[in-house]
């Protein structure tokens, strides 16, 4: 009979904190009493530095990855929440604001939270 083979979950977590400079050594005396240790700095950078371009359409770019990622063209996404097809790529493309309602329509379609496009 093979053995289970399932992973425990790991314990151990990263955090990643952002404040005031004259806080630093403060706050990382206080977690190495909880018990954290400190890590080597990441090569990793915020989405927002490394692609400053979408930050002016950030609501726009949401919605394109939200529906590239559920393999959704602008017309399937168009049946499924009844936008008119030309509004989707006008919300995508910056020309239309994604208004509460509907940010909820396709929030509800693209199985995301709605705030992530206001």
């Amino acid at each position: 009979m093979l053995e289970h083979t399932k992973k425990h979950p790991t314990d151990n977590i990263i955090l990643q904190f952002e404040g005031p400079q004259k806080k630093q050594r403060e706050a990382v005396s206080a977690l190495k009493a909880l018990g954290f240790n400190t890590i080597a700095n990441s090569d990793s950078v915020p989405w927002r530095h490394a692609f400053p371009e979408f930050i002016t359409n950030e609501p726009g770019t949401c919605l394109a990855g939200a529906r590239n990622k559920k393999n959704l063209t602008q017309e399937a996404l168009s049946r499924l929440t009844g936008i008119p097809r030309r509004h989707i790529s006008e919300m995508e493309n910056s020309k239309r604001p994604i208004g509460k309602m509907t940010a909820k329509k396709l929030a509800k379609v693209l199985d995301i939270n709605y705030r992530v496009f206001l």
